[in-house]
């Protein structure tokens, strides 16, 4: 937001300051000041100069030969502007002068000497218009510099925003020279405006706010015979500075109303709006804004609307809070208007400027809940200022004032002690309660006790506990005159819950030893991205205030989220993995809240390894994260799919301690080619709740054998229905036996063969194969007695 110090010294009088120093001042105890301009002095030489004669070029059909008194003397000029004509006055610029940082020389121009340049609002920097000369009064002083004629020069200092967000009364100059006021300890002068009860003797306007949820005060006023059209050039100029454009007098003012005083209003075409109804509709409507844009409004929009001819419906002239409609806008012959000055929800405000993708500066400000005692003030500055301008216009209704939702007054009381002991200093109480008037609040003292009543501005949202005193307090005070004092108090570490360092040993896992990579998403199930792969968002918890359809829905698992990192990462690598730790939501609990999950998502992804390959590999990450964090061996056994995007034969269930700890899967061919047609996917997920209620087993160490090792391999067919783990006892109790890991697995004339590998060795001496084959020849025993045999 851009703030102009000539505009903030009509309200605070800064004169003798030292206007810099004051700004960073700004800057540490209100909002960031992003940068400053210096406007206007660049130029130099400018005066008001008289067109004596005009004639026109010999050879050229668009440029003039001009005599212009520049009140020191006649000045020859060439010049091609298309509004020349004798008698005119305008910013002339002398030989020698400066205008947009660049000198004015004597030039020869299409064989004429020119000694000086006739210029554009534009040129002058003061607007983008460049269509012709600027005109000034036929009053105007001949010779006069503009810039005494005019507010040109002036220093503007852009605010960053997002630091205003808190702050509803600071979105206006009157509420930065609040600050001002404050912080240089100078009298903030009153906004003058027109007294409205001098109206109260003339008819209502008919208003009628119907959705009461949404609209909080709509205040209204008729005014007719309006004549001036052009806004005054100090009003254009600082429009202009403070990035707005000038448009015409009625629109002009809201704007300067706006920028002035925070508070948006609207001017209706009283010929065109009549009444006022404040409501949403039943069903979507396709409206075009003031901006020329058709767009689509539903049902949870708030409307502007009137009354339409045959009295039987509501025609919507504006969207409450964002734009005004194309059809009832100000135009250059509008003599009557219905001025609106009014208070919105701000959720609702910026809801429907999210759908509609239409955000402007009207809704910017309601966004931030500004303060519905704004309305009728603004209303009586808004008339100040155009009976100023045009003192022919007219009232010709009664201050129409709905009011629905009033702010509860807040009154805060605190002592000095609580004071001192949240400042760390002592301020005087003379100060406390200056600084606190100074700002707009209500302070009074009695003893040692304070009571604060805040202002409406600061109400909405902004202070509202004793704290947010203390911070008022101190900012003006200044954070910059604490004196730095080290703190002396005990440090204690915070000791790590045993989820949280489940979490962290898992990902030091994931990322150290497998070399993954961590990714971080939002909890919902992203439609567009689920479409592109080819899987179809399951129904679930909804969000109700979703900016687009496409993430309302919570996700059920982890799955599809990293599915689409994979599928928009897999141009930079033939092989990765990620994972998440993240939220699932399953449904609801019988309490009708989410029934939230921690979850640990895991997918792969290769160009060089084959499917099988890759889904081992997984199988060894979960067994291995269980093993080293839980010390607990994990089961894994074929199970139906729970999404449809599982691949039905290749999903096995995660078990540990007779729990169901999460997944492992391939996935379907259609998705699987979505994704990648060269590629071989596989992806997992652990309940990460469930993960950290195991019980750890036992920490044992075995010295390792300083002698080398022998690996017997096995490759045995399986009955239908046998499963690892059912083969264990096999080996159980064998000697020499220091481990058995899963090689291989596949089908073999529709029935299942795996190679399993046997680890053997002795701390006392080297193994023979002699040795070892009686070990062996027992356990291919036990095995061919549960039914495995060896492959032959």
């Amino acid at each position: 937001m851009l703030i102009s110090m000539n505009w903030i010294n009509d309200f605070v009088d800064l004169s003798g300051l030292d206007i810099p120093a004051l700004i960073q001042r700004f800057t540490l105890s209100t909002a960031e000041v992003e940068d400053v301009y210096e406007m206007g002095r660049d130029l130099r030489g400018v005066v008001a100069g008289k067109i004596l004669s005009v004639e026109n070029h010999p050879d050229s059909k668009k440029l003039h030969l001009l005599k212009v008194d520049g009140g020191d003397k006649i000045y020859d000029v060439v010049c091609g502007a298309p509004n020349v004509r004798e008698g005119l006055i305008v910013p002339f610029v002398k030989e020698g002068g400066m205008v947009g940082g660049q000198e004015i020389s004597m030039a020869v121009l299409a064989g004429y000497e020119s000694h000086g340049m006739c210029c554009s609002e534009k040129e002058l920097g003061i607007s983008a218009d460049h269509s012709g000369l600027m005109e000034l009064p036929d009053d105007t002083p001949v010779g006069r510099d503009m810039t005494e004629l005019y507010g040109i020069i002036d220093t503007v200092f852009e605010v960053d925003n997002k630091s205003l967000t808190n702050r509803p009364d600071l979105w206006g100059h009157y509420g930065i020279a609040r600050e001002f006021a404050a912080l240089s300890g100078r009298e903030l002068k009153p906004l003058e405006t027109v007294s409205l009860e001098q109206f109260d003797e003339l008819d209502p306007i008919d208003i009628e706010v119907e959705d009461k949820e949404l609209c909080y005060r709509y205040t209204g006023l008729k005014v007719r015979n309006i004549t001036k059209k052009v806004s005054p050039v100090d009003m254009r100029i600082r429009l202009f500075y403070c990035g707005s454009r000038a448009i015409n007098l009625l629109a002009d003012l809201t704007n300067y109303l706006m920028l002035e005083m925070g508070q948006p209003m609207h001017a209706f075409d009283c010929a065109k709006v009549d009444s006022i109804r404040v409501k949403r509709f039943d069903a979507p409507f396709t409206f075009t804004t003031l901006d020329g844009t058709e767009r689509k409004v539903d049902e949870n929009t708030l409307m502007i609307c009137t009354k339409s001819g045959n009295g039987l419906e509501d025609t919507p002239v504006a969207v409450a809070g964002i734009m005004g409609g194309l059809d009832s806008e100000i135009e250059d012959d509008t003599d009557s208007l219905l001025l609106e000055s009014a208070n919105f929800d701000a959720a609702s405000v910026r809801k429907s400027s999210t759908r509609l993708g239409l955000r402007t500066d009207a809704s910017m400000r309601y966004e931030k809940t500004l303060d519905p005692e704004m309305t009728v003030p603004a209303i009586g500055r808004f008339m100040k200022l155009l009976l100023d301008i045009d003192t022919g216009a007219q009232v010709i209704s009664r201050l129409t004032d709905v009011y629905v939702k009033r702010y509860p007054q807040v009154e805060l009381s605190f002592d000095k002690a609580y004071v001192d002991r949240y400042t760390g200093i002592e301020i005087e109480d003379k100060r406390i309660i200056e600084t606190l008037l100074s700002l707009g609040f209500g302070a009074k003292q009695e003893g040692d006790r304070f009571t604060v009543q805040v202002p409406s501005w600061r109400a909405t949202k902004d202070v509202t506990i004793k704290a947010d005193i203390i911070e008022e307090i101190t900012r003006i005070y200044g954070y910059d005159n604490f004196e730095i004092k080290t703190t002396v108090s005990p440090l204690y570490p915070q000791r790590k819950s045993v989820q949280n360092k489940a979490d962290n040993f898992v990902k030091d896992l994931l990322v150290q030893t497998y070399k993954l990579h961590e990714v971080h998403s939002y909890i919902w199930q992203d439609a567009r991205k689920c479409k592109i792969l080819g899987i179809e968002p399951e129904e679930n918890v909804k969000l109700i205030n979703a900016q687009t359809p496409d993430h309302e829905i919570i996700r059920r698992s982890m799955g599809p989220t990293l599915l689409s990192v994979l599928q928009e990462n897999r141009a930079f690598s033939a092989d990765f993995g990620v994972f998440e730790i993240g939220r699932v939501a399953e449904g609801l609990n019988g309490d009708g809240l989410a029934d939230e999950h921690k979850k640990l998502g895991i997918a792969l992804f290769s160009r060089t390894e084959g499917e099988k390959e890759l889904y081992m590999r997984l199988i060894g990450m979960v067994k291995a994260l269980l093993r080293s964090v839980k010390r607990v061996e994990p089961e894994l056994a074929n199970c139906e799919p729970r999404f449809k995007w599982q691949h039905p034969r290749n999903t096995a269930v995660i078990m540990a301690g007779g729990e169901s700890l999460g997944w492992v899967c391939t996935l379907t061919p259609s998705v699987l080619r979505n994704i990648d047609r060269k590629a071989a996917i596989v992806c997992g997920e652990l309940d990460m709740d469930a993960f950290a209620g195991l019980t750890a087993g036992e920490l044992g160490y075995k010295e390792p054998s300083r002698f080398p090792g022998i690996d017997i391999d096995l490759s045995v067919v399986l009955p239908e229905g046998m499963r690892f783990a059912d083969m264990e006892p096999a080996w159980e109790g064998a000697g020499h036996l220091t481990g058995v890991s899963l090689i291989d697995s596949f089908q073999q004339a529709g029935r299942r063969s795996l190679t399993l590998r046997f680890g053997f060795s002795s701390t006392e001496k080297t193994l023979s194969k002699e040795e070892v084959q009686p070990i062996v020849d027992g356990i291919v025993e036990k095995l061919g007695a549960a039914g495995a045999v060896l492959r032959s």
